[in-house]
């Protein structure tokens, strides 16, 4: 089962189990813009680049303007290269995927139609390369999953009681990013040993909220 599955299927249990305590349930689909990071390593780097994202979250309304719940978020790539052995100038070393997995407290700083928000989360990301840049790899670069922290703050402008628009800003800390790559030398690139380093991704979303149950 592939990373996305997972994560999907992940979102489905809990969903499944919110319904089954018949608390008051929030669904927020989401599609928005992630910026990339950066990773030195001496002169050299690694980089992630910019790209869209999109996600899901789920969340139960354990007490007045408090809500628990599960994100899920994908972030399709690119790996590009800076090395003065391997690749002098930046040059691609393949796609990357980055899927995060949060376990999400929320707290509403208002219960109005307009809901100021802000949330913190603990979960895992999965880094899943591919498409390796032959030229410079010598061999398949290999998954990670690390542990991940984050952050985020936004509204939600309810049209109705049950449907209303999510605009939010998050920021994400894996523990480490990398591992998966780089051990660089006259062989290329290989998934054989690892350059590591915490790192700080933002971005920004909007999406849909659809409330469900009392």
């Amino acid at each position: 089962m592939n990373t996305k599955l997972k994560g999907l299927l992940l979102v489905w249990l809990l969903l499944t189990y919110f319904n089954v305590q018949s608390q008051t349930v929030e669904i927020i689909p989401s599609y928005g813009y992630q910026f990339g990071t950066k990773l030195n390593y001496g002169n050299n780097y690694i980089k992630a680049t910019d790209s869209d994202e999109f996600g899901i979250s789920l969340g139960v309304e354990m007490a007045p303007n408090y809500m628990a719940g599960v994100s899920y978020k994908h972030q399709g790539t690119e790996m590009l290269i800076r090395d003065r052995i391997v690749s002098p100038t930046e040059d691609r070393l393949s796609d990357l995927a980055m899927d995060w997995i949060q376990l999400e407290a929320t707290r509403y700083l208002k219960n109005d139609k307009i809901k100021p928000f802000v949330g913190a989360g603990v979960g895992m990301v999965i880094f899943s390369p591919s498409n390796e840049n032959s030229a410079i790899v010598s061999n398949d670069l290999s998954s990670t999953t690390r542990l991940a922290f984050s952050l985020k703050g936004g509204i939600n402008i309810m049209f109705t009681d049950r449907v209303g628009l999510n605009l939010q800003g998050d920021l994400l800390f894996p523990v480490e990013w990398g591992g998966i790559y780089v051990a660089a030398g006259s062989g290329g690139v290989s998934s054989g040993a690892s350059v590591s380093s915490t790192t700080i991704i933002g971005g920004f979303s909007g999406g849909l909220v659809f409330r469900i149950g009392n």
